[in-house]
C-alpha cells in the first residue's frame, strides 16, 4: 500500500488515501473499513471523526489551499 496522502477538499472533508491508521486520543485504533476515508472538517458530522456530508447542509466553507502565513 502507498504512503498516506491527505487532501483537503474545498468546502468539504479531508480525504485520506494510502497506508494510514486512525486512533483516538488514547491511542486506541478507530476501525476503518476502506483504503480511502473522509474526515470531518466542519465539526458538525454525526459520525465524527468521519464526514457524513453535513458540511453541505450547514454551508461550511473552507479553501483547499493552505492559508497564507504572516511573515514574522
Amino acid at each position: 500500500m502507498s504512503r498516506a496522502r491527505i487532501t483537503p477538499y474545498p468546502d468539504g472533508p479531508y480525504l485520506i488515501r494510502g497506508d494510514f491508521e486512525i486512533t483516538d486520543h488514547h491511542g486506541r485504533p478507530i476501525e476503518t473499513r476502506r483504503e480511502t476515508i473522509a474526515l470531518c472538517r466542519c465539526g458538525a458530522s454525526r459520525t465524527k471523526p468521519f464526514c457524513d456530508g453535513t458540511h453541505k447542509v450547514i454551508g461550511f466553507e473552507a479553501a483547499s489551499a493552505p492559508a497564507e502565513q504572516p511573515l514574522r
